[in-house]
């Protein structure tokens, strides 16, 4: 397998789920403002020139983290990394890669845009900020999302969060949160995946 990512984007999310699974893959970096890639134009891999794309050993291109994500948990059940198919607790799963994905990551991404005027920037950090006062009351009485057990939507929730020290979004005043982020952060996977990709030494 060969995971196309840029460092720190939402590609970090699959690169540490690879990691939580065990599995072998080759990465290949993205320069997401010119479509570079070792090998020659990324958009060749996906046309819309977005990471990640995960190519599979044949030749199959999967795009979407959240799907990515679910399609590596499904490969390695005894990982649990996602409940069973077709289980409410699935489901519930897929609430969250959606909640994560529609509500806090397209939340993020005006406040990378450097066009945006400084006035809209604000609304979208305080529309986030109610969405990171929800998640804080949601893990008031959990260690990860799903319950005591890790899954491929902390995996999401820690890379979109990771943005807020660069945009500007307070997360200080959300303390499930952030003990949150810390146990994630802990995480082996996590620590190799952010090593792999520069973020941290």
């Amino acid at each position: 397998m060969k995971l196309f990512y840029a460092p720190g984007a939402c590609s970090l999310s699959p690169h540490i789920v690879l990691n939580e699974a065990g599995l072998s893959f080759d990465k290949v970096k993205v320069d997401t403002k010119s479509k570079a890639m070792q090998g020659g134009d990324y958009r060749s891999v996906n046309p819309l020139g977005y990471v990640p794309a995960l190519e599979l050993d044949d030749g199959t291109i999967l795009t979407e983290g959240p799907a990515i994500v679910q399609w590596i948990a499904d490969k390695v059940p005894d990982k649990k990394l996602a409940p069973a198919n077709g289980t409410l607790e699935r489901t519930k799963l897929q609430s969250w890669l959606n909640f994560i994905s529609s509500e806090l990551h397209k939340g993020f991404s005006p406040l990378f845009n450097p066009n945006m005027p400084e006035a809209a920037k604000q609304f979208f950090r305080e529309r986030l900020g109610t969405r990171f006062q929800h998640l804080d009351r949601q893990l008031a009485d959990k260690d990860y999302l799903m319950g005591k057990a890790f899954s491929v939507a902390d995996a999401y929730l820690f890379t979109v969060s990771n943005w807020a020290a660069h945009t500007g979004v307070d997360l200080s005043g959300y303390a499930n949160v952030g003990a949150y982020r810390k146990r994630v952060a802990a995480r082996p996977a996590v620590q190799a995946s952010m090593q792999a990709e520069g973020l941290i030494k």
